[in-house]
């Protein structure tokens, strides 16, 4: 069956959604589902043969599609960060990452067979680790904040550090093979850098001067990074990624340049690359393997999971101040992704036109230690975080924004729960202050602040309250968490009264959360009750007193706050999603002042 490019496609781009929401659904990295599926589309059906369909299209898209991800990677390294992630990070990213390329490379030349050149090349591929493989990874394992800090920023860090690695390496290797001197790699090197460098300075101060319209940004930026990589290698053979590595890395340290939609558009243009290219490539692996391939690729892994991994940990952190337990479980957590395996297939074909021995089983063996880590580490992690006692509790608690009375009477309500962790969070220092004095954990500030991206415990908080008198900075942290905990546990009490919101007044669709409890509940009405001898009541219902039993007790106007399910999940009572408590629950009910 043969299938035109068109079908192609929009084939990928459907098969890359449904492996990036399966991903989802199960909390594992999405890279494990897209090799799979392109395995299962090219060597095991031949459904899917790339370079058949696209011919000599195959070369230049999976190069600029590399291009763009290697430097929407290098775009979130910010120098000023290096100072305050800590020694273990500092360690883990410089010279532990040294001391994993090197081993990793004595491993892939005396186990897989490869030369000490491509040996090397393997080794700066997967000394790595990435942010799209280390976040969902987290989100099941759900470490607690000091290993979730190390391994977050090691990913962010290494990511692009990684890629200049294997640029520099395969740059090494090109000039080789070409019969170039050290001084011809030197000035390819130099020539990459420059034009990189050149290119950030001109795009930014465009940007800093706001001479492209805001709309027009994400596209200005595209079409200068794809040109930078052609200037680049028409200037000097093979400098284009590294030309634009220098350029992500520029960009992202240049000083009133507003990047962060830029850095939106990226990430998402990255998804759509990533799932496509992912697909892609492992359907144009070869099966069965190259000789000692699969044996040699297991071996490997073997060898980085259980040696290099512990090892470049161990001297990385030294001194670090980090616990032998959390030390342990950094040491198991090293997953590889989007640079090893996008990468690593690029160099392949390009070493692969050269005519070097070897470079056949370079790829197959990235995808296995890419395959080894990601399924071996998601089923092994979370377990071994238990052990360790390391790992933090499920994010079923609440973050409530807002320290009047009203806010205040919820969270002492929901901070009785056992088991259920609550933080107030308000920049009111009276508030903030009777809150701690009750024993309520408190961030005093505003939670959508850069203090709170940095100070801000968030383990085992899944839901947001936005219960402050502030209408406007309501909405604002309620768009904040959307992304952290899900547009499903984000709420906010109403400032207004529906008929009260009318066109003028009202804000947008897309700045407002669900409103808490009843539709016609406000903060003011709330705190009229309170006033008027209304209180919050906590009761665990049963057969023999349910729902009905309790209404019937306490008043059929009496208000549903919450509901807490025998296994510790928090439901939320909405105006627009009401619930239906059920023996076993607890009920968390504002109650009149007769009951």
């Amino acid at each position: 069956m043969t299938i035109e490019l068109g079908m192609l496609l929009a084939l990928m781009l459907g098969i890359g959604f449904l492996c990036q929401w399966l991903a989802w659904r199960v909390r594992l990295p999405a890279i494990l589902f897209l090799l799979l599926a392109g395995i299962i589309a090219g060597p095991v059906t031949g459904l899917l043969r790339p370079d058949k369909v696209m011919g000599d299209l195959l070369f230049p898209v999976v190069s600029l599609a590399v291009a763009v991800i290697l430097f929407e990677g290098s775009l979130t390294l910010r120098f000023h960060e290096l100072k305050g992630i800590g020694h273990a990070v500092r360690g883990l990213v410089t010279y532990g990452a040294v001391l994993a390329l090197v081993l990793l490379a004595g491993a892939a030349h005396y186990i897989g067979g490869l030369g000490w050149e491509l040996s090397f090349l393997f080794g700066a591929l997967t000394c790595v680790t990435g942010p799209t493989v280390i976040a969902p990874m987290l989100r099941t394992v759900r470490p607690n904040a000091r290993i979730a800090n190390v391994l977050r920023w090691e990913g962010i860090v290494i990511d692009p550090v990684g890629a200049l690695f294997a640029v520099l390496v395969y740059e090494a290797i090109a000039s080789h093979r070409e019969g170039h001197s050290l001084q011809v790699f030197l000035a390819t090197v130099a020539c990459g850098a420059a034009i990189g460098a050149i290119a950030a300075f001109i795009h930014g101060n465009l940007l800093r001067r706001h001479w492209i319209p805001e709309y027009l940004q994400n596209f200005g930026t595209l079409a200068a990074v794809l040109l930078t990589f052609s200037l680049a290698n028409a200037a000097a053979h093979e400098s284009g990624l590294l030309a634009v590595t220098i350029m992500g890395i520029a960009l992202g340290n240049m000083r009133d340049v507003h990047i962060d939609d830029i850095m939106d558009f990226k990430e998402h243009l990255t998804t759509l690359l990533v799932s496509s290219l992912f697909i892609l490539l492992a359907a144009r692996l070869d099966w069965p393997l190259p000789d000692g391939a699969l044996a040699g690729g297991l071996a490997i892994f073997a060898v980085a999971q259980v040696v290099v991994r512990p090892l470049s940990v161990f001297v990385s952190s030294l001194g670090s101040g980090l616990a032998w337990r959390e030390r342990a479980l950094i040491a198991w957590v090293a997953p590889r992704g989007i640079v090893a395996a996008s990468v690593s297939a690029l160099f392949a074909i390009r070493l692969e036109n050269t005519g070097m021995v070897g470079a056949d089983k370079l790829v197959p063996l990235v995808f296995l230690m890419i395959i080894g880590t990601v399924v071996f580490q998601s089923a092994t992690a979370r377990p071994l975080a238990r052990w360790l006692r390391v790992a933090e509790p499920e994010p079923r608690g609440v973050l409530l924004y807002g320290a009047n009375a009203v806010a205040l009477e919820v969270a002492r309500a929901l901070h009785a729960i056992e088991g259920l962790r609550v933080v107030v969070a308000d920049d009111d220092w009276h508030g903030i202050r009777t809150a701690r004095m009750e024993g309520v954990p408190t961030f005093f500030g505003n939670p959508a602040s850069q203090a709170a991206d940095r100070n801000l415990d968030l383990a085992g908080i899944g839901h947001l309250l936005a219960m402050s008198t502030h209408r406007e900075l309501n909405s604002l942290v309620s768009v904040h968490y959307r992304e952290e905990f899900g547009r499903d546990k984000v709420f906010r009490l109403r400032n207004l009264a529906p008929e009260e919101s009318h066109g003028r007044v009202s804000l947008a669709g897309s700045l407002l959360a669900p409103a808490l409890f009843a539709e016609d509940m406000t903060h003011a009405r709330f705190d009229d009750l309170l006033q008027a001898g209304w209180r919050v009541k906590t009761t665990r219902l049963s057969d023999a007193f349910d729902w009905a039993s309790f209404l019937a007790q306490n008043g059929n106007n009496a208000v549903l706050l919450f509901g807490i399910e025998p296994r510790g999940d928090l439901r939320v009572a909405t105006g627009v999603r009401p619930i239906e408590p059920r023996p076993g629950w607890t009920v968390i009910v504002l109650v009149p002042p007769q009951a």
